[in-house]
């Protein structure tokens, strides 16, 4: 009776602690799955890893892709057979209470350098898909001055624009 009830309180206080690798896993897999997706130009495995309502926010300050959107923009890349190539370096993943939504942060080597993603996972009927993604270059603290001059005349033609809309 004894060893019952040890393993019974053993599993009750491991399962969890599975469940959340488990998890993980499954998140790591779906996130190295469309990323390759994009390296192979695999235009159908990429966007169906994504939520029909994704975002994909780009580097670019005017990138705020819908899917449709996203995917016009997109298919010009995939059709030539290569649309970007992102290799995780690090990656760190978080979910909400009932393991229904995960959000990630990664460091990337891609062909613009080191850059960031983040993103939102939601768990569908299908599995975890992406529904949120914002990519950004990482710029070293010591290079921001310079990058931020280089870029003031874009800003503030956008900044205009934006106030004008």
């Amino acid at each position: 009776m004894k060893k019952l009830v040890f393993s019974l309180l053993f599993f009750s206080l491991t399962i969890p602690v599975f469940s959340q690798e488990a998890s993980e896993e499954k998140v790591t897999t779906l996130i190295d799955q469309w990323h390759k997706a994009a390296a192979e130009a695999d235009f159908e495995q990429y966007f169906s890893l994504m939520t029909e309502d994704g975002v994909f926010i780009g580097t670019d300050a005017t990138e705020n892709w819908q899917n449709d959107d996203f995917r016009k923009f997109s298919k010009p890349y995939f059709d030539r057979g290569k649309a970007w190539s992102f290799t995780p370096l690090e990656r760190h993943i978080y979910f909400n209470k009932n393991k229904s939504v995960a959000w990630f942060d990664e460091l990337l080597d891609t062909q613009m350098g080191i850059c960031r993603g983040s993103g939102v996972l939601q768990k569908t009927e299908t599995g975890w898909k992406i529904a949120h993604y914002v990519l950004s270059i990482a710029i070293p603290n010591e290079n921001v001055e310079e990058i931020t001059k280089m870029k003031k005349s874009f800003d503030e033609k956008l900044i205009s624009e934006f106030r004008n809309n």
